[in-house]
């Protein structure tokens, strides 16, 4: 182990997500079984410029492994893309005697640290929290186990709706410009086809698989679109396409929003969650620098930030296949 560490801070940037206490936690609790400082950074980067430091210790972090959110409160911060701003933040830290820090986010809050890094060899890890599994170097981010979860439970309630009347729901499902989540929980909940960015299915496409479906006796139908879905249409607009071209049907929407985003974390991101803040300050106190913890064939391993950054997960042809199948 380095000797040159013995203050960590540990903070959270970007979007919140369910586990990243359970990070924060694991952080702070190996900070004390390695006997070494740790400090949490409220606010993420704009509390790093302004000098929002609060010691942590092992009784710091109780009972919070099971909360959603983030105890560290998360905030986006455009001073820190400056070189002033981040100029601020490395005296706000060098004054506090921290020497190296864990940020738990995604793509923009590890873009930040690799770039602090760059400009004053600052030790950093990053922890990857999206719900969205948009990461490159990791099968999963913390928050995508449970947000499946949520939008499958949710799914399953608007199941017993669209039964009850005969209805075609379309639910609209976070994701950005990935569909992890749409195919994920489409496949989980049973739906009767999957829109997602990676795949353009198209308009008639669709239109020929909702007429079969109602020609195969299905008298209620479920339609997962992702947000950054290739149809050119909104949630609202495919309704009314479907709606005009399918009289047939009774069309509803459901956009499930940031309820996917809170929620208890699921047992599977609180361990790995644990997992993750271990490693990530073990590698600090092993000199490792500018890397971010991921989980692959779940083992922990550590790829080079940057690649982190600039790489592109890719969504599960074989499981594309079998959604395939599946809505037949």
């Amino acid at each position: 182990m380095s000797s040159n560490i013995k203050k960590i801070a540990v903070l959270t940037s970007g979007g919140d997500s369910p586990g990243m206490n359970a990070a924060i936690r694991s952080v702070v609790r190996t900070c004390a079984y390695m006997k070494v400082e740790c400090v949490g950074i409220y606010r993420g980067y704009q509390g790093m410029i302004e000098g929002d430091f609060k010691p942590m210790d092992a009784r710091s972090v109780n009972n919070i492994i099971n909360k959603g959110g983030t105890i560290l409160k998360s905030a986006r911060c455009t001073e820190f893309r400056t070189p002033e701003g981040r100029k601020k933040a490395y005296d706000q830290l060098v004054s506090a005697g921290i020497d190296a820090f864990v940020v738990i986010g995604g793509d923009g809050s590890f873009t930040g640290a690799m770039i602090f890094n760059q400009e004053y060899s600052f030790p950093i890890i990053g922890i990857p929290g999206t719900i969205d599994n948009d990461i490159f170097g990791t099968s999963f981010t913390l928050g995508f186990d449970t947000a499946l979860n949520t939008v499958v439970d949710c799914i399953d309630k608007i199941r017993d709706t669209a039964s009850s009347h005969n209805r075609l729901f379309f639910v609209e499902v976070m994701g950005r410009d990935v569909g992890h989540i749409a195919l994920n929980a489409g496949v989980g909940a049973g739906a009767e086809e999957i829109l997602i960015p990676e795949e353009n299915l198209g308009l008639d496409r669709l239109l020929e698989s909702l007429k079969r479906s109602k020609e195969s006796g299905k008298s209620s139908s479920i339609v997962i679109v992702a947000e950054g879905d290739k149809s050119g249409k909104n949630v609202f607009e495919l309704k009314e396409y479907v709606e005009e071209h399918l009289p047939i049907y009774d069309v509803r929407v459901s956009v499930l929003g940031h309820m996917q985003r809170g929620g208890a974390p699921s047992c599977y991101d609180r361990v790995l969650a644990s997992r993750m803040g271990v490693k990530a300050v073990e590698s600090l106190l092993e000199g490792k620098t500018n890397l971010m913890v991921g989980v692959q064939d779940n083992k922990i391993t550590l790829t080079p930030i940057n690649k982190a950054i600039k790489g592109h997960t890719k969504i599960d042809k074989e499981l594309i296949r079998v959604s395939e199948i599946m809505t037949t």
